[in-house]
């Protein structure tokens, strides 16, 4: 239902905008994401910008912590926030996902330092999302934060300094009980994320997603690194500006979801996370797995034994292996 209504309010907002105004916007903004100059000011700068960076990605941000964020309440069964803070969160494709992860049950404030973001994200929320808090502030030096069940940083660890991103997910860490960021799923936006996660780990929080354990990630950087994909519907500015033809793209992304102790699942390490898209072959399946206690590794599963084969069949890239109960 969030996911429809948002769709429709992404709709609406661009029958007001000028195709060519909308297109020459992210073709901007494309430009800053792609660039490697971190920066002290805002990239979305005025409604335009806002207008077009909600449009055009959007939808793709929305899908990629919908799914980290599904990761992390199925490793949390029965738990749900009753309070929710984005950090950056900017026109509010996390908070939409939170609605969606666990409706009609968390009161959410989004912090950001573009107005233009955080008007335009509370114009798209009116409707279906009336009672989220929109606030404008420094992401990086504001001091301590109020405690809350769930932080979210979504797609904003990139637009940092180092400096402000360690601030940001330190403070995270404070106040979050659980604590989800997520990053494009690029060689840089894993860094971003490992990083991230070690700095949980050392403020005592464990991890419960996508990592089946706590532990120094077995990944070697500069030969592999650590992401998933979501299936989006694309927005015809997304097609008008990519020229592309398909209405869906999979948006690539990388995420770690980390909870204080006495959250943590019993029985501490979880299964086996699938980290590769699984290779379906004659009579047999084959599994690229972190692991809880060996790290990377692969497992075949033939037709011999028909269960799991057949679970095996079913899975896919970024579930649980053996598969949850």
């Amino acid at each position: 239902m969030y996911e429809q209504n948002l769709r429709a309010a992404l709709d609406a907002l661009l029958t007001g905008l000028p195709p060519r105004q909308a297109t020459a916007a992210v073709e901007r903004l494309i430009a800053s994401y792609r660039g490697t100059t971190q920066t002290h000011a805002p990239v979305l700068r005025n409604r335009a910008d806002a207008v077009a960076y909600a449009a055009y990605r959007m939808p793709a941000t929305h899908g990629a912590a919908a799914a980290a964020l599904a990761a992390t309440a199925a490793r949390l069964p029965g738990w749900a926030p009753a309070t929710h803070t984005d950090l950056g969160g900017g026109t509010g494709a996390a908070t939409w996902a939170v609605a969606g992860t666990w409706p009609g049950t968390c009161a959410s404030t989004v912090l950001d330092w573009a107005e233009p973001a955080l008007e335009l994200g509370a114009e798209l929320a009116r409707a279906a999302l009336p009672d989220v808090r929109w606030r404008r502030g420094r992401l990086g030096g504001d001091g301590e934060r109020a405690e809350t069940d769930l932080v979210t940083v979504s797609y904003v660890l990139g637009e940092l300094t180092e400096a402000d991103r360690a601030a940001v997910v330190a403070s995270a860490a404070r106040a979050g009980r659980v604590v989800v960021v997520v990053e494009p799923g690029t060689p840089e936006g894993y860094l971003r994320i490992r990083a991230a996660r070690e700095r949980l780990v050392e403020a005592g929080l464990r991890v419960v997603a996508p990592c089946p354990h706590s532990a120094e990630c077995p990944i070697v950087p500069g030969e592999d690194w650590c992401h998933f994909a979501a299936r989006v519907s694309r927005s015809s500015l997304h097609r008008r500006v990519k020229g592309g033809t398909l209405p869906y793209e999979d948006e690539k992304f990388s995420y770690v979801a980390a909870v204080r102790p006495e959250l943590a699942p019993e029985g501490g390490a979880g299964h086996s996370r699938v980290v590769r898209r699984p290779q379906i072959r004659k009579g047999q399946v084959l599994l690229e797995l972190c692991t809880p206690a060996d790290g990377l590794g692969r497992t075949t599963v033939t037709k011999r034994d028909r269960d799991a084969y057949r679970a095996a069949r079913d899975t896919d890239w970024g579930d649980t292996w053996p598969p949850a109960d």
